[in-house]
């Protein structure tokens, strides 16, 4: 009885510190589902050959992360927009008998912001730090929210340049000396770098350029005050900080594999908070 149960999965290499089965399990005890969630370290040799089989497996889909997110994208059967646009699938499903691959970094981002600071993207005008994986789902987030500017700011200028030209429309490219100008007219300052994560020093740059009604989100989450948004607390500014994202991204997955969709309350975010300061 207990092997029809819907099981998932998070896979990557290492596993070890994803915190997504506390977040799914968590959702599966408050809902009274009978399933389960699980981590599997998946090294990239093995990578395709785990792919190849999940239709025939036991699972019901999964996740993916570091280091699978854009090799997954040329092995599956379909991907959604976002994982086309983004490059990358972070959530895996079968429907119609097909592996499906889809990025839900993008909603999870846009869905925090929404909860946190509803209006967000009434500003039009954003500035992101960095020009990884991570910015790539930031850009789509901004560009399916309609923002009229969209600064990809990287100090290796052409990173930042490749990645405006990969998503063109309002997306633009800048140096990292340019920053002192475009933060005056910024409406949501984003740091999609790992600047400031487990305790290192923040991007180097001075705040004060900023308008009073800016938004500043980091999507690091350990610390939650990242070296960032501690300076954007000390002057008052509105801040974000990245735990959000990760538990909103967490939301479609979940419905495709059990049937309900969750939601993201206070007792489930501290939950994550408590583990997150016990491994300090």
């Amino acid at each position: 009885m207990a092997e029809t149960l819907p099981r998932a999965f998070v896979c990557g290499h290492p596993i070890a510190h994803s915190r997504s089965p506390m977040i799914h399990g968590y959702w599966l005890q408050h809902y009274g589902i009978e399933g389960a969630y699980e981590r599997l370290d998946v090294p990239p040799e093995a990578f395709g050959a785990f792919l190849r089989d999940l239709p025939g497996s036991v699972y019901v889909g999964g996740n993916v992360t570091i280091p699978h997110k854009e090799s997954t994208c040329r092995s599956v059967d379909h991907l959604d927009d976002a994982a086309t646009r983004i490059g990358a699938v972070n959530t895996l499903w079968m429907e119609g008998g097909l592996l499906h691959g889809g990025n839900t970094d993008a909603y999870g981002f846009a869905a925090n912001l929404d909860a946190e600071t509803p209006g967000w993207s009434q500003s039009g005008v954003a500035t992101i730090l960095g020009a990884g994986g991570a910015a790539r789902a930031i850009v789509h987030a901004l560009q399916e929210r309609a923002f009229r500017q969209i600064r990809i700011v990287n100090r290796t200028s052409s990173r930042a340049q490749a990645l405006a030209a990969h998503f063109g429309g309002a997306a633009s490219a800048h140096a990292w000396d340019a920053l002192p100008e475009l933060l005056t007219e910024t409406g949501l300052l984003v740091n999609t770098t790992s600047l400031g994560m487990d305790g290192g020093p923040g991007p180097e740059l001075d705040l004060s350029p900023l308008p009073s009604t800016v938004i500043v989100s980091d999507i690091v989450y350990a610390p939650l005050l990242t070296p960032l948004l501690a300076m954007a607390r000390d002057r008052g500014l509105r801040t974000v900080d990245g735990l959000g994202m990760l538990l909103h991204q967490a939301v479609p997955g979940f419905e495709k594999w059990f049937g309900r969709r969750p939601e993201v309350t206070p007792e489930l975010r501290a939950l994550i908070i408590a583990d997150l300061e016990l491994h300090q």
